[in-house]
């Protein structure tokens, strides 16, 4: 068995953790490589990706990995870590047994394919790509209220007036949706969710489509400048770029112990259902 660590920046109090895993990896006979952010492409003949940090680093290495469907373990040595697998705190050398007996479960989740073309402005991102949580578009902060005209099969949706707009995946609707009001979509939801940043109007809810829709978000050619996020990474842009959103051509499979499930993240995660207790 061999294993990619995807490393981009650990903590000095982690690295001891770090020492730990790769230890009892090489004793388990498991062929280990460390690759950081600036490799193009995996090494060969890879059976997991490994993405050491926390959930930045697991956004980030799924675009290391596009279309490869190598499954991917997410070893949390950052803080949250909602999509983590592991953690510095667990029993490495139980997670290590268990994995390479087999012991686990890969969930399939889906990806936004995003393009967008028009006024750019200062963008540097590629045109084209691929996001795991969330597209957003975000005025910037000495602007007025930004308008942004959501199309979804090409029907006319909204006018989303205020803030912005995020369109998130299942994945995402955990993250920076939810923080905006947004409702949580399950893994296999086959949904996407369309949620107003700090609407202007309160009678402007999130809403969810199925993720076959084609969306479109037209901006306001008015805006000089705005932001638009794509995971982890932010860009200024120029009013009057069109984006557009659709399912993506694969998924990423992120690794699950048999005791871990979508509903024992949340619980855990989010301290979601949570019963107080004297």
């Amino acid at each position: 068995m061999k294993i990619a660590l995807y490393i981009r920046h650990i903590e000095e109090s982690a690295k001891q953790s770090l020492h730990q895993l790769v230890e009892t990896l090489h004793r388990y006979n498991v062929q280990t490589e460390e690759i950081d952010a600036g490799l193009s492409q995996l090494p060969e003949n890879v059976d997991f990706l490994f993405s050491i940090g926390g959930d930045g680093t697991l956004l980030s290495a799924m675009h290391l990995i596009g279309n490869a469907r190598i499954p991917v373990v997410g070893v949390n040595f950052g803080h949250l870590g909602f999509l983590t697998t592991v953690g510095k705190n667990d029993d490495i050398e139980f997670f290590v047994k268990n994995l390479i007996a087999g012991h686990y479960t890969v969930e399939e989740r889906t990806l936004l394919n995003v393009s967008f073309d028009g006024n750019q402005g200062k963008s540097t991102l590629p045109q084209h790509t691929m996001v795991l949580n969330e597209v957003s578009l975000h005025r910037a902060l000495d602007t007025s209220l930004m308008r942004t005209t959501v199309y979804v099969d090409n029907e006319f949706v909204s006018i989303y007036e205020g803030d912005g707009v995020i369109v998130a995946t299942p994945t995402g609707s955990t993250a920076y949706s939810l923080s905006c009001g947004g409702p949580i979509l399950t893994p296999n939801s086959g949904c996407f969710v369309i949620t107003p940043i700090g609407a202007h109007t309160l009678t402007l809810r999130p809403i969810i489509v199925p993720d076959s829709a084609n969306i479109r978000l037209v901006t306001d050619v008015r805006h000089e400048s705005m932001t638009l996020g794509m995971d982890s990474r932010t860009q200024q842009m120029a009013g009057g770029t069109d984006v557009w959103l659709r399912k993506g051509d694969y998924t990423v499979r992120l690794v699950r112990m048999n005791d871990q499930n979508f509903f024992s993240a949340i619980h855990e995660k989010l301290m979601w259902g949570s019963e107080v207790r004297n």
